[in-house]
């Protein structure tokens, strides 16, 4: 669904993407960890076709939506509204899915998005997403600034879509205690460059990358 090839992105004489390769297959999902300033954000923007790269190759299987960091919402707009620009390109007008998905959004549907608070924010960003009928979906730092047990409603959400409705799922994330309990594989990507990936069971027994984003050694 998600095929990426030696793919390098830079600003100006930096780079921020230095050959990366990655791939996330149909109904999957797939965790892409890193520190701040990794390139993690850089490429679900170049996924969601942001930004040009300078060489490499993106193939998308699909039809592919991303929920960005920070949520990146139409503050002075209603909840309702900001769900229908969601929509604009799928044609879809009726929210009632992602309210049955999201029953607390029915109920902020009036209010504007900026006064909501970071929890509820990010849930109008994950509905705006599905109301694009996404085929494939790039989640950049869903936990981030965000309560656990908030965290843990939306990642339950994440997981069911995928077990439902077999959704492919790129899962961003600093977290990685939460990428690892929700998706198969995953990736490390540090200053640009994957430095190792593979199965999440194995990653989270590897010492170096329990002690760079597990606080230390798994038992």
């Amino acid at each position: 669904m998600i095929e990426v090839q030696d793919l390098v992105v830079s600003y100006g004489t930096a780079t921020a993407l230095d050959h990366l390769t990655l791939t996330v297959g149909d109904g999957e999902m797939v965790a892409l960890l890193g520190p701040n300033g990794a390139g993690k954000s850089t490429l679900a923007n170049t996924l969601a076709g942001l930004i040009t790269p300078a060489s490499g190759t993106v193939r998308i299987g699909g039809r592919l939506a991303l929920i960005p960091e920070g949520r990146q919402l139409f503050p002075d707009l209603s909840v309702a509204d900001n769900l229908a620009l969601g929509g604009w390109r799928s044609g879809l007008r009726d929210p009632s899915p992602v309210y049955e998905l999201l029953p607390r959004l029915a109920e902020l549907a009036g209010r504007r998005a900026g006064v909501l608070s970071g929890g509820e924010q990010q849930m109008v960003a994950f509905g705006r997403a599905m109301m694009s009928r996404p085929e494939a979906l790039v989640v950049d730092e869903l936990s981030l600034g965000l309560a656990p047990n908030v965290t843990a409603d939306l990642a339950a959400h994440l997981a069911e879509l995928n077990r439902s409705q077999g959704l492919t799922v790129l899962l961003i994330e600093q977290n990685a205690r939460l990428a690892f309990e929700l998706c198969s594989r995953a990736y490390v990507l540090e200053s640009g460059r994957l430095v190792t990936e593979g199965p999440c069971a194995e990653l989270a027994g590897d010492p170096r990358v329990a002690a760079a984003y597990l606080g230390g050694a798994v038992t």
